[in-house]
């Protein structure tokens, strides 16, 4: 119980800190560099998804037009 009380003080002095510390080594505002974290956070998960998409339509549309041809000679 102490050592996890340990740890979550580590975190909430060195850990949660980083967007107040890159706000004020690039001189933004705390805010801004928060919902650009967030913002990414979406487009990234959102980014993979629709590549997914992409990718399987593509492999499925590959599918439908190089499909295996019977030979002349198996008729």
């Amino acid at each position: 119980m102490i050592q996890s009380s340990k740890i979550r003080m580590f975190l909430a002095r060195y850990g949660f800190a980083v967007s107040t510390r890159l706000a004020e080594v690039l001189g933004m505002k705390v805010k801004s560099v928060r919902l650009f974290f967030i913002y990414a956070s979406f487009a990234t998960l959102i980014g993979g998804f629709v590549l997914y998409l992409t990718l399987a339509f593509w492999l499925k549309l590959k599918d439908m037009i190089y499909t295996k041809r019977s030979s002349v000679f198996d008729l």
